[in-house]
């Protein structure tokens, strides 16, 4: 079975004890702007009715941010 890119932001979560605001203003470091509600949605079960997939965007825009936070801002060149 293939991970889903929910689970991967749901483990990515608990890997570095993540809070919703935490992910909140690590998204805000590249620009994306994404409420409590839509994230709470990722990370609800797949049959909840207000359960959400995470879209390609939403992820990599994540994993961005991630990296920022985690080596800081890269140098100017």
């Amino acid at each position: 079975m293939a991970l889903t890119n929910n689970d991967i932001l749901k483990k990515l979560r608990v890997a570095h004890k993540l809070r919703d605001t935490d992910i909140i203003e690590i998204c805000a470091l590249v620009d994306f702007r994404i409420s409590k509600a839509e994230l709470g949605a990722f990370f609800r079960k797949e049959g909840h009715p207000k359960y959400m997939e995470c879209g390609d965007q939403i992820l990599r825009n994540f994993l961005n941010g991630l990296i920022i936070h985690l080596r800081g801002p890269m140098p100017p060149k």
